[in-house]
């Protein structure tokens, strides 16, 4: 990993947005209100250079809340029960 990748906060999309964008409210939020908010922030994500990177630490760190790399919480609850579902790929010895 490059040093630029190592501090991929840096470089990220949402840097300096409103953070409401990601975040759900202290309030109640209704359904078509979260899902507007969710829209711009994934807006932002699409266009980001390091959303692999912020999707996978939000993964690592089970993030609870908010939009990461694009996905909202429950989305990338679905991709973590998804991966525990798929089968370890067998060790493949390196042909040299």
């Amino acid at each position: 990993m490059d040093v630029a990748r190592e501090y991929w906060w840096g470089y990220a999309a949402c840097r300096g947005q409103d953070a409401a964008y990601f975040f759900a409210p202290s309030y109640f939020e209704k359904r078509a209100e979260k899902t507007a908010r969710e829209a711009v922030a994934k807006a932002i994500c699409s266009r980001c250079s390091v959303r692999e990177e912020c999707l996978g630490y939000a993964l690592r760190r089970r993030e609870p809340h908010g939009v990461w790399g694009g996905l909202n919480e429950m989305e990338r609850r679905a991709l973590l029960r998804q991966r525990d579902r798929e089968p370890e790929p067998e060790h493949q010895p390196e042909r040299v």
